[in-house]
């Protein structure tokens, strides 16, 4: 049976919603196959075939060759199947082209109820699809509209629309339909509306995609980012490593005359983003996680992973940083509790650790900073 129209559709649909004809055949093979058995006898082996190249649907009623006939309707026997032809094997299959009459409208009526069922599912299983490429990477979206505190992006080469919420961005993001701006894609959502796809600026993932983006070295895996804490707007920690003699970690992700950094804290409208060393050294560590104020003395108790710290009286401003800020994300990339002293008040690693008027401590090193940082 020759039906044109039917591929012409079929070619209109992978044009129209970006869905390749074949990802309908075998669906609409099996749903024709089970329209023609209809008319054909539910008892009997039937098959349907599209050819798209020849715009022609093929329908074949069969029988399975056997030593001994138990289902006459369905299987041939040996010595039959060779007397049509010689080369027959029992388990092959002995088909007989058929012309159904009046199927045309059976057919259409098939075809279109196999499209409604499977259309959505498709475009479900290509929209993951999509995703599961830019999942974890850092992309580049239009703003196609802005509801409330909710940017709704245009995701290029899908058709995917991502979700901007106002904790997602930085506190100096203003945005405007049509603007071009860089996000993280962290996962897709599924709900009644249909699927959208989570984005962030405000994620630490953010801030390792950028550096990747602008140091090589960190891209091909010569330097690792070993940690990254951030409270978005205000500051960035992030502790490199490398175990290429002579390559500078900080250095290389800080660029000639600061270029590097300076494109990534653009990006960041003027957060200010610390690149340290990582150290196995615990005191060492804690006192580059403190920069960039001065540490004078550090005095670690392992048991209970904290750490008194003292600093240049006139640097303790500075070392628990706007609202405690530094301090804090300096224990979260460490892991320890930190007490930070000025210089008039001697640590003591046996002392109790209390805050007061001029010191803080700080006990929030829990969190897992690599959520949403999948390489």
């Amino acid at each position: 049976m020759v039906n044109k129209e039917l591929f012409e559709a079929l070619k209109a649909f992978e044009e129209e919603r970006g869905i390749p004809q074949e990802n309908f055949i075998s669906m609409l093979e099996t749903g024709l196959t089970a329209a023609f058995k209809k008319v054909l006898g539910e008892a009997k082996s039937a098959m349907v075939k599209l050819i798209p190249e020849k715009h022609t649907i093929k329908f074949y009623s069969y029988k399975t060759v056997v030593e001994t006939v138990e289902d006459a309707d369905k299987e041939i026997s040996l010595e039959d199947a060779k007397a049509i032809k010689k080369s027959y094997k029992v388990g092959d299959l002995v088909l007989k082209e058929e012309n159904p009459k009046d199927f045309n409208r059976i057919a259409v009526q098939t075809v279109k109820q196999v499209i409604v069922q499977n259309i959505k599912e498709i475009e479900k299983k290509n929209i993951h699809n999509d995703i599961a490429e830019k999942e974890g990477k850092l992309i580049v979206a239009n703003v196609r509209r802005i509801d409330g505190d909710n940017i709704y992006l245009e995701i290029g080469g899908t058709t995917l629309e991502g979700l901007l919420t106002n904790r997602d961005c930085l506190p100096d993001d203003k945005f405007r339909i049509g603007d071009k701006i860089k996000v993280f894609v962290r996962h897709i959502k599924d709900d009644y509306k249909g699927a959208v796809v989570q984005v962030t600026r405000s994620n630490p993932a953010f801030v390792k995609k950028l550096l990747e983006m602008e140091v090589p070295e960190i891209a091909n895996g010569d330097i690792e980012i070993v940690n990254i804490v951030r409270e978005a707007g205000l500051r960035t920690k992030v502790a490199v490593s490398t175990s290429i003699n002579g390559l500078d970690a900080v250095g290389a992700c800080i660029g000639n005359k600061g270029m590097r950094i300076n494109n990534v804290i653009n990006e960041l409208h003027g957060e200010k983003v610390d690149i340290i060393n990582y150290s196995q050294d615990a005191k060492e560590y804690i006192i580059v996680a403190l920069s960039p104020a001065s540490v004078n003395e550090v005095i670690i108790d392992e048991n209970s992973q904290t750490a008194q710290v003292l600093v240049p009286e006139n640097k303790l401003s500075l070392a628990i940083g706007k609202g405690g800020h530094n301090v804090r994300l300096a224990a979260k990339l460490t892991g320890y509790k930190l007490d930070v002293k000025g210089e008039k008040e001697r640590a003591h690693s046996n002392d109790v650790l209390v805050a007061s008027d001029i010191n803080i401590i700080v006990d929030d090193v829990d969190e897992n900073i690599f959520d949403d940082i999948d390489d």
